[in-house]
């Protein structure tokens, strides 16, 4: 499986989406591979998966409305998670296309999207297995955003991101920081 060639099949390279996407995903897979490695020594962390689903958890972002990263498609940002989804379930990827629909802050409930209106599929899409969670996790700590794409947000930024979303968000986050954290 080669995660950077299956990108380059739907983002042609150089343009700004295969720039910022690419940017992103390498900055999330190398932290992600990080804390899988870590604790691959005590718990079984497939470290392999890690880096090829940290690779590939934004590939939706194509189908997006986000001019600033070179996104020119008709959805909302937040779609791009079952979009993914889609792209890597029909790819015959759906372990990796799980983490993609799964991945967003957090992860989010299915009362939570109806309740919050937002524009996804009406079932839960909480990061289950360990993999997931690394990649969730690390991928909190990195935009695609051009002023901010290169650089770690510190865990405070993080923590009051989250808490915007309440605090069994932020509750959620700060077990994983302590079993995962930096």
């Amino acid at each position: 499986m080669e995660p950077i060639k299956l990108i380059e099949k739907y983002y042609p390279q150089g343009s700004p989406a295969h720039q910022a996407l690419l940017r992103h995903s390498l900055r999330v897979a190398e932290l992600a591979t990080r804390v899988a490695r870590q604790l691959a020594t005590d718990t079984t962390v497939d470290v392999a998966f890690v880096e090829e689903a940290a690779l590939l958890h934004d590939i939706g972002i194509l189908h997006t409305d986000a001019p600033e990263i070179g996104c020119h498609g008709s959805l909302p940002y937040i779609a791009h998670a079952y979009k993914g989804w889609e792209m890597l379930e029909a790819e015959g990827l759906p372990r990796h296309a799980l983490v993609c629909d799964r991945h967003v802050g957090i992860g989010l409930s299915a009362a939570e999207i109806v309740a919050r209106k937002l524009p996804l599929p009406h079932r839960d899409m909480l990061p289950i297995t360990i993999e997931e969670q690394i990649v969730t996790y690390a991928d909190l700590f990195f935009s695609k955003s051009p002023k901010e794409q290169d650089s770690l947000r510190p865990v405070e930024k993080v923590r009051r991101k989250l808490a915007g979303y309440g605090l069994e968000k932020l509750a959620v986050f700060d077990a994983w920081h302590a079993r995962f954290g930096l």
